[in-house]
C-alpha cells in the first residue's frame, strides 16, 4: 500500500486523480442502477405513492442515521468506511439480479434494496467529503469541490443515457450487472493509496453521543449556520419531491417513455457539468449570494419545467438544465464555505447533520407530495414546489447572519 504522509506533498495529484476517477465510475454504476430501478418502478406501476415509498426509504436513513455516520466517519478509518460501503452495495446488487434473473423480483425487494443502500450512502458521503481537504492542499479546495460538483453533472450524463441503453439492449438483470464492475473499479484505488487523517482514538462507543454533540454544538452555536441549515432544509423538503417524479412527469404528462427521461436527465446532466466548471475555474468570491441565488433559480426553473405545455417538451428540458446548473451554482460554494468555516476533525459531523436534516426533510416532503398526488397532477406539484422552494431561498436574504456567514 503506498503511503503518503502529507496532503501538499509531491504526489497529492496521483493519490487525488486516482481515487476521484475510481469514485467516478462507481458512483456511474450506482446512478444508472437508480436509473434503471426508478424506470421499473414507473413502469410497472404508474403511480405517486410508488415512487414516493422509494424515496422515503432511500433518504429516510440520512435523517436517522447521519449524525451517528458523521461520528463514525471522525472516528474511525474513512477509506475502509467507503470500501465497506462499496462492497455491501455491490454484494446487494447481485442478489437483485439473482431476483430478476429467477423472475422472482416483487417490488417490496426493491423497497429493501433502496433502504439498504440509503444506509451504505449515509455511511460513505460524509467519509468521502470529509477527505476532501486531506486529499488536496488548501489552495485547490474550493477547485476539488467544483470538480466533484462536475463530477454529479458528467454522471447524469452518463447514467441517464447508459440506463435507457441498457434496458433497451439487455435483459434487466444483465443491465443491473454494470454496477458490480463499476463498484469494484471504485474500491481499487482505495486498497492502494492511503488517506491522511486525524482519528480520534477514544475508542468507547459511550463516547458517540459526546462526539454527535459536538458536532451539532459547532453548527448550533454559529447563528449564520444554524438559520442556513434550516433554510436548505426548508428547501430541500419542498423541492426534492420533483427529482424523484420526474420520470413520471415525462411518461404521464409530456407521454415520453424512458428515452426521453435520458435525455432530459443528459442533457441537464451537461448543464451541471458548465456549472461545476464555471465554479472550478472561476472561484466565487461571496459565496453566500452565490448559494442563496443559485438554489432559488433553480427552483424557479424547476416551476417552469412543468408550466409548459404537453407538446413543448424540448423547452421543458431546457427549463430543467438551467434548474441543473443553479443548482450547482450554489450547492459546489455551499460546500466549499462549510469545509473553510468547520475545522476538519468535525467536518464529518456537522457535514452528516446537513445530510440527516435533508434526509428528514426529503421522506416529509415526499409524504406531503403523496398526499396530494391524489389531488392533483404532478405537474401541477412540480409547479407548486418549485415557486415555494425559491421563495424560501430568497427569505434567506433577510437574516443579517446568514449574509455575513462568511
Amino acid at each position: 500500500m503506498q503511503e503518503f504522509h502529507s496532503k501538499t506533498g509531491q504526489n497529492w495529484k496521483t493519490r487525488y486523480v486516482s481515487i476521484f476517477v475510481g469514485q467516478t465510475f462507481s458512483q456511474i454504476g450506482s446512478a444508472v442502477t437508480q436509473f434503471i430501478l426508478l424506470w421499473w418502478i414507473t413502469d410497472t406501476t404508474g403511480e405517486v405513492s410508488a415512487l414516493a415509498t422509494a424515496g422515503v426509504l432511500a433518504f429516510l436513513p440520512q435523517a436517522l442515521l447521519g449524525p451517528i455516520a458523521g461520528a463514525i466517519a471522525d472516528r474511525y478509518n474513512r477509506r475502509m468506511l467507503m470500501i465497506f460501503s462499496d462492497l455491501l452495495s455491490m454484494f446487494c446488487i447481485i442478489i437483485l439480479v439473482y431476483l430478476f434473473y429467477t423472475h422472482l423480483i416483487n417490488i417490496w425487494h426493491i423497497y429493501v434494496l433502496v433502504a439498504v443502500r440509503g444506509i451504505l450512502t449515509t455511511i460513505q458521503d460524509p467519509a468521502a467529503d470529509a477527505s476532501i481537504p486531506m486529499l488536496v492542499p488548501a489552495s485547490f479546495l474550493s477547485n476539488a469541490v467544483g470538480l466533484n460538483q462536475t463530477l454529479g453533472g458528467v454522471i447524469t450524463i452518463v447514467s441517464a443515457p447508459l440506463g435507457a441503453l441498457a434496458i433497451g439492449l439487455l435483459p434487466i438483470e444483465w443491465a443491473l450487472s454494470i454496477d458490480i464492475f463499476t463498484a469494484l473499479v471504485g474500491i481499487l484505488p482505495l486498497l492502494i493509496f492511503t488517506i491522511p487523517q486525524h482519528i480520534n482514538k477514544s475508542k468507547s462507543i459511550k463516547n458517540i453521543g459526546i462526539e454527535i454533540k459536538e458536532g451539532v454544538q459547532i453548527v448550533w452555536n454559529n447563528k449564520g449556520l444554524r438559520y442556513l441549515y434550516f433554510i436548505l432544509g426548508a428547501m430541500i423538503l419542498v423541492i426534492m419531491p420533483c427529482f424523484t417524479f420526474v420520470p413520471l412527469l415525462v411518461k404521464t404528462y409530456f407521454n415520453g417513455g424512458a428515452p426521453e427521461v435520458a435525455v432530459i436527465e443528459g442533457i441537464s446532466g451537461g448543464a451541471m457539468v458548465l456549472g461545476g466548471l464555471v465554479v472550478t475555474f472561476f472561484t466565487p468570491k461571496r459565496k453566500i449570494l452565490w448559494i442563496i441565488f443559485g438554489f432559488a433559480a433553480s427552483c424557479f426553473s424547476m416551476a417552469a419545467t412543468a408550466f409548459v405545455a404537453p407538446s413543448l417538451f424540448w423547452l421543458a428540458v431546457i427549463f430543467w438544465s438551467i434548474s441543473g446548473v443553479s443548482f450547482i451554482l450554489g450547492n459546489a460554494p455551499l460546500t466549499a464555505l462549510l469545509q473553510f468555516t468547520i475545522p476538519n476533525q468535525l467536518q464529518g459531523r456537522a457535514l452528516s447533520l446537513l445530510t440527516a436534516i435533508q434526509g428528514l426533510a426529503t421522506p416529509l416532503g415526499l409524504g406531503i407530495a403523496f398526499c396530494i398526488g391524489e389531488l392533483m397532477s404532478v405537474n401541477i406539484i412540480f409547479i407548486i414546489m418549485g415557486i415555494l422552494g425559491g421563495a424560501i431561498c430568497l427569505f434567506a436574504l433577510t437574516s443579517r447572519q446568514i449574509r455575513k456567514l462568511e
